[in-house]
């Protein structure tokens, strides 16, 4: 996910939210950066503000369309709509919109909205006696139920989907944890050392020196 907001307060408190519920998190501050952000990777719901500095968030929103990428929008507008309920012109494109003032909370609700709208739901995965549905986040392990937290449900998923390939510190914490990861990667390793607890014996995590980890 990707929040645009140049007020700082606001944005980090929706980035926040999103992140309890799991999602990878990166955020601008004005509509150049996110142009910048846009164009480095793709995101799967922008929440983008409309009255931005450097960059109209109208501006950026017609960046998202031109790059051809798969992005929702979420725009966040001072403009109600009218008493017909119509909305401003420049707000039709955008996927969603939510008018200012609004609870970080309420974000929350309409992006995981659109992050499935149009797009299935994550498979169920299968590894080494280990089944995980990353939905509704249920883990078991040669039937025995696992609970689990947000991030270490979007940990295992990543490494079981690697299918025996070796996952990289970086990816991890560029895919679950976004810009709210610690660069030192110690934050992975916590993580991986809980899950590895929680799955129990016979160890099924392999560290990989150097470079990761792995289900064999």
């Amino acid at each position: 996910m990707l929040v645009v907001e140049d007020e700082a307060s606001l944005a980090d408190g929706i980035a926040e939210c999103l992140r309890r519920e799991a999602y990878a998190v990166d955020v601008a501050y004005d509509g150049l950066a996110a142009l910048e952000r846009i164009g480095a990777r793709s995101y799967d719901v922008v929440v983008l503000d409309r009255d931005l500095p450097r960059v109209h968030g109208d501006e950026v929103h017609r960046g998202i369309v031109a790059s051809g990428g798969r992005s929702r929008v979420l725009m966040l507008t001072a403009t109600s709509p009218d008493a017909a309920g119509r909305l401003p012109g420049t707000l039709i494109g955008a996927d969603d919109y939510l008018a200012k003032p609004f609870a970080p909370v309420e974000v929350t609700t309409k992006v995981r909205a659109l992050a499935r709208r149009g797009f299935p739901s994550p498979p169920v995965l299968f590894r080494r006696g280990v089944q995980l549905d990353p939905e509704r986040r249920r883990a078991v392990r040669d039937g025995r139920e696992i609970a689990l937290s947000a991030r270490e449900t979007a940990v295992l998923a990543e490494l079981l989907r690697a299918g025996g390939r070796t996952v990289a510190t970086r990816h991890l914490l560029s895919s679950v944890w976004g810009d709210d990861a610690a660069p030192s990667g110690n934050v992975v390793r916590v993580t991986v050392m809980r899950l590895r607890r929680k799955l129990g014996d016979p160890p099924l995590i392999r560290t990989v020196s150097g470079t990761g980890y792995r289900i064999p």
